[in-house]
């Protein structure tokens, strides 16, 4: 019996799996009460909160009318209708919105560096990460969501495509790619911050440019351009590069076909370069000595 008998089952690996399940269910259950706790605050305050969220909404329609005043002039933007043109702008504005309703508040930690507020948050019993993640949590942020939503339905009611089951289902999957690219910058942005304190415009300007950037066809930005947001800061696969396969346009420099459905890879690469880089920014912390 003991000779035939195969080793004994090893049991470690499921119960890591449940242990880090576990951990991510926390994580989760704390990011929704704090989110929660600064929403109830700042409820307090219902007009402010309904004023300051349509006031995000106006604010980003107002790209939408530049959008339009364009295509008052031109057909075509580089060879895209207004309608595709539209379908890349909602695209990008919903996945940043959520990203920037998730994360966005990261780009305040230099600010709790600077005035030691940091360290408070260090000694509470919940992650570190998440206590910056919604650190003034508002809902005004669902303007933004709202507008690239609505932008995003109309673009898609507008496109005379052929629609088939793989157009259909990498709509969610680039909106979903986009949203954690957004989020591995802001995370990186704010590791940086552990680092190099005044360095939240610089970050933002890859956020927020990068928000900019993805809402028109990357064909406007040449070769070399279209190369540098494609394999430097591969903010191409946010939308340009799925899109490019919904829309039914070839790819200007000539890339794979696979390349149209690198999005979820690239997004995981990121948030893996975020886990490190945040891991890493933490452990050189040494508070202000304050």
């Amino acid at each position: 019996m003991g000779e035939n008998a195969g080793p004994a089952p090893r049991l470690e690996p499921a119960g890591d799996a449940a242990a880090g399940n576990r951990g991510r269910f926390l994580l989760v259950r704390q990011y929704l009460l704090f989110a929660g706790m600064w929403t109830r605050a700042s409820w307090q305050y219902r007009r402010s909160v309904m004023l300051l969220t349509m006031g995000q909404f106006l604010a980003t329609g107002l790209d939408i009318a530049v959008i339009k005043v364009l295509f008052t002039n031109v057909p075509r933007l580089a060879g895209f209708s207004l309608a595709e043109v539209a379908f890349l702008y909602g695209t990008s504005a919903t996945s940043f919105a959520v990203s920037n309703l998730l994360f966005g508040s990261m780009e305040r930690i230099g600010e709790r560096i600077r005035d030691g507020s940091l360290d408070v948050m260090l000694v509470r019993p919940v992650g570190l990460l998440v206590q910056v993640a919604t650190d003034g949590f508002s809902p005004r942020r669902l303007g933004g969501l709202a507008q690239g939503l609505g932008v995003l339905g109309l673009a898609i009611a507008g496109l005379d495509v052929p629609w088939n089951t793989g157009r259909v289902l990498l709509v969610p999957v680039l909106l979903t790619a986009g949203v954690a690219l957004f989020s591995a910058i802001w995370i990186i942005g704010a590791a940086v911050q552990f680092l190099v304190q005044q360095t939240a415009e610089a970050m933002n300007s890859v956020t927020y440019g990068g928000n900019f950037l993805t809402q028109y066809p990357m064909s406007l930005y040449g070769r070399h351009g279209m190369w540098t947001l494609t394999f430097i800061v591969p903010l191409a696969f946010l939308n340009w590069q799925p899109a490019l396969y919904v829309l039914a346009k070839p790819d200007p420099l000539g890339l794979p076909i696979m390349a149209r459905f690198a999005s979820p890879l690239v997004a995981a690469t990121g948030l893996a370069l975020a886990a490190v880089a945040w891991r890493t920014g933490l452990r050189h912390y040494r508070s202000t000595g304050s």
